[in-house]
């Protein structure tokens, strides 16, 4: 499978352990093929252990948690915490309250993470955690009750220096505050122990646009340094229109670029003079499903049942914000066939390694979503740092710092991909670039 003997050995030992567990396991292969370029030119990661210590996690916590719902009914869910690497720095990751969730997907997350922080520059491990319950029709009061008792267990694992959780699908503000509330009244103290805080009691400003902000960032380095041209003008596609997806099309429309084309979980819509993101935000304000109504406001517009169809859209861009293998192989055949020339992964694997791999060889621009969706947590890490100092920074200085991280991002993935491989393939460079600062703190701190 890899060109490299030891990774061959080390994935089939991983496949064993792990076979139920398929997420995990495409984030581990997609990182051995990266890997392939450097191990043979460096003995040590053989010799110390590196790939079989760095893919397994440190730590894994998994817990039950029992709540009651309004109905007076007991509840009982599964929580986790994957403290996966924390060579560089605390475990740093969200937390996903979603039915999907299980082990497997949360070690893939944990695992990018891990990457995805060290590309940031910041001092952040990776992890991730979450549980399978699923806030979608549970009332405030339920989804605090259930807060409070997953904090019940898990404030034993985390702290502003061992493990500093943040939000992901289905942890927003709302959750956030209730699991911060319960920490504190429970530790006795206030610390920036979680991040994606409300701004009234330790949160950042630009955190909740970072992600979607930092993908558009990464987007303008890209075409700056393979096109020489701005995105103004180029017509583009989104998948999801949750945090990062509005926030990806609304930095997309002041950058110049016209969003066609936005999904949701219903559908997709479509709109060739570009889709009226006032009404987008009008509507997902009062429910995250917009596709069904928009074209009560917008009859010119047309709507598809299914989301998938998103990718049959002609377009410049396509960024696949919504959720792990959203975009299969026939996606990207469909994108290439109309024209699309740069897809930029706004999610965590969103694209499936058949698909990422017809793209490359298409010579499509292809940004992987461990280096190009780094904006938020590069934010997170910019409001520990202003927990630690008991300082709030303006928007205006969350939001410069983000532009130079992502900046700097892409010259480490672009650098490395032109030492080890093509320059266009930054999904190799942003690998080797995360891993060799993983690697070096791994290597001086010992075998531990």
């Amino acid at each position: 499978m890899f060109t490299n003997q030891y990774l061959n050995d080390v994935f089939e030992v991983t496949k064993s352990r792990n076979g139920s567990q398929p997420e995990y396991l495409q984030a581990v292969e997609e990182f051995f093929e990266a890997m392939s370029f450097i191990v043979e030119q460096d003995p040590n990661i053989e010799k110390y252990g590196i790939m079989e210590r760095i893919i397994e996690p440190e730590r894994i916590v998994k817990f039950r948690v029992t709540w009651v719902d309004d109905e007076g009914k007991i509840r009982v869910n599964r929580g986790y915490r994957i403290q996966f690497n924390s060579a560089i720095g605390p475990y740093k990751g969200g937390l996903r309250f979603h039915p999907s969730v299980n082990e497997s997907i949360l070690k893939f997350l944990g695992f990018e993470q891990t990457f995805k922080n060290a590309l940031t520059g910041l001092p952040m491990g990776g992890g991730k955690g979450g549980s399978d319950f699923n806030p979608r029709g549970c009332s405030d009061s339920e989804i605090m009750r259930f807060c409070q008792n997953f904090m019940l267990e898990m404030y034993r694992h985390i702290g502003a220096d061992t493990d500093v959780p943040a939000g992901d699908i289905g942890v927003g503000f709302r959750e956030i505050g209730y699991l911060y509330g319960m920490y504190r009244k429970i530790k006795n103290e206030n610390t920036g122990v979680l991040t994606g805080k409300g701004i009234s009691y330790g949160g950042s400003l630009g955190r909740a646009e970072a992600t979607g902000h930092g993908v558009l960032y990464f987007v303008r380095e890209m075409l700056s340094v393979y096109r020489n041209e701005t995105i103004e003008g180029k017509k583009v596609i989104i998948s999801g229109s949750g945090k990062v997806g509005m926030h990806a099309a609304l930095k997309a429309r002041e950058l110049g670029a016209k969003v066609v084309a936005l999904s949701d979980i219903n559908g997709f819509v479509y709109d060739q003079n570009g889709l009226d993101l006032s009404i987008v935000r009008m509507l997902t304000a009062k429910n995250p499903e917009f596709s069904t109504e928009y074209l009560q406001y917008r009859p010119s517009a047309t709507y598809d049942s299914n989301p998938t169809n998103i990718w049959n859209t002609p377009c410049d861009i396509a960024i696949p914000c919504a959720t792990q293998n959203e975009l299969p192989l026939e996606g990207a055949q469909a994108l290439v066939a109309n024209g699309c020339f740069l897809v930029c992964e706004g999610a965590n694997m969103p694209t499936t390694i058949e698909a990422t791999k017809y793209l490359q060889h298409a010579d499509i621009l292809f940004a992987p979503g461990k280096a190009a969706n780094a904006g938020g947590v590069a934010v997170s890490g910019l409001e520990m740092t202003q927990n630690a100092m008991h300082y709030p920074w303006s928007y205006e200085e969350v939001d410069e710092k983000l532009q130079n991280i992502m900046a700097e991002i892409f010259k480490k993935a672009y650098s490395e991909a032109r030492k080890y491989t093509d320059h266009r393939n930054l999904v190799v460079g942003a690998n080797i670039a995360g891993f060799m600062r993983v690697y070096s703190a791994m290597m001086e701190q010992g075998i531990i």
